[in-house]
């Protein structure tokens, strides 16, 4: 992965600001759903070009953490009456805390332009309105802030969640199958066509890019509730969602404690590709890290961050 974004090294906690989420004024150029970076440095315009497909710039990162705190404060948070909260919630908490820190891993790429979603982080996941084999699928997606706590994120989701698993109800993403499905198949290539032409121009309507499941800041599933590791799932070229995060379920390890006396303890793995173009490796490697230490510490995720930094312009 290429060193080619040190604008957005600053972004430390340390250095912010006083917490605030200002809005910023669209320009030119700008989408719907983001805004384009036009401070970035030449190999970061340049990379969209030379690696213009996300399948083709995907990087594959694999990590397993120890639970024993995030199972604390999963009970605390039931316990204080948020009835269901689960790795998922604390997952999602702790991506937003992240982004709150690294935006840069906010970014997307459309039109081989860079685009940052500012304050808004779009996350889809598929739910099953039932835990039958044959129970239908629909996929929801969410919008969250960089100032969100564990609670809001929960509150968010759930209400999503309940809404769409109430009698029969069909989602705008249902609908909206629906309606493609009706169109014969060599329109429907051509529809599809069109719409990836809309969409490298920016033009494509908001209110199609809400419904779309390949538009957002990131796709995660739970393999947890299916018994089985997470997988290695792949980026799609269609849309402009750059990262992809799978968690598998809970499993024990016996290890050694430093006077060699055996212990047992839980781990998750979860795996995220990305797209490498959005920021360089290093600044990756720092928002995998964050990531990961709010699992050691979750309960920093019931206060709103001190300070949210925000990307260059």
């Amino acid at each position: 992965m290429e060193d080619n974004d040190d604008q957005v090294r600053q972004s430390t906690p340390q250095t912010a600001a006083p917490i605030e989420t200002p809005k910023r004024k669209r320009r030119l150029g700008d989408r719907p759903d983001g805004y384009r970076l036009r401070s970035l440095q030449p190999m970061s315009k340049v990379s969209p070009y030379i690696m213009p497909n996300r399948s083709g710039a995907s990087v594959y990162f694999h990590e397993s953490i120890e639970i024993t705190e995030a199972e604390n404060y999963i009970r605390k948070k039931r316990n204080q009456g948020l009835k269901g909260f689960g790795m998922m919630h604390l997952l999602l908490a702790a991506y937003v805390r992240v982004i709150s820190q690294r935006p840069a891993a906010n970014r997307f790429i459309s039109g081989q332009r860079i685009y940052s979603h500012d304050n808004d982080l779009v996350v889809c996941l598929t739910i099953k309105r039932d835990m039958t084999l044959d129970a239908e699928e629909t996929i929801v997606k969410v919008h969250f802030s960089p100032t969100d706590t564990a609670d809001d994120v929960y509150h968010k989701l759930q209400k999503l969640i309940d809404e769409n698993r109430e009698a029969n109800p069909d989602s705008n993403f249902d609908n909206t199958a629906k309606i493609f499905n009706y169109i014969p198949g060599l329109l429907l290539k051509n529809a599809v066509w069109l719409l990836k032409v809309l969409d490298y121009f920016g033009l494509m309507p908001k209110s199609l890019i809400e419904v779309s499941p390949f538009h957002g800041s990131m796709f995660i599933t739970s393999m947890g509730s299916l018994g089985i590791p997470p997988v290695f799932h792949h980026l799609y070229d269609f849309g402009n969602i750059p990262v992809f995060l799978s968690f598998g379920a809970k499993y024990k390890q016996t290890e050694l404690k430093p006077d060699g006396t055996p212990v047992q303890r839980k781990y998750i793995d979860y795996n995220i590709v990305c797209d490498e173009r959005i920021c360089d490796g290093f600044y990756l490697a720092s928002s995998f890290k964050l990531f990961k230490t709010y699992f050691r510490n979750p309960h920093v995720l019931d206060e709103k961050p001190a300070a949210v930094i925000h990307d260059v312009d």
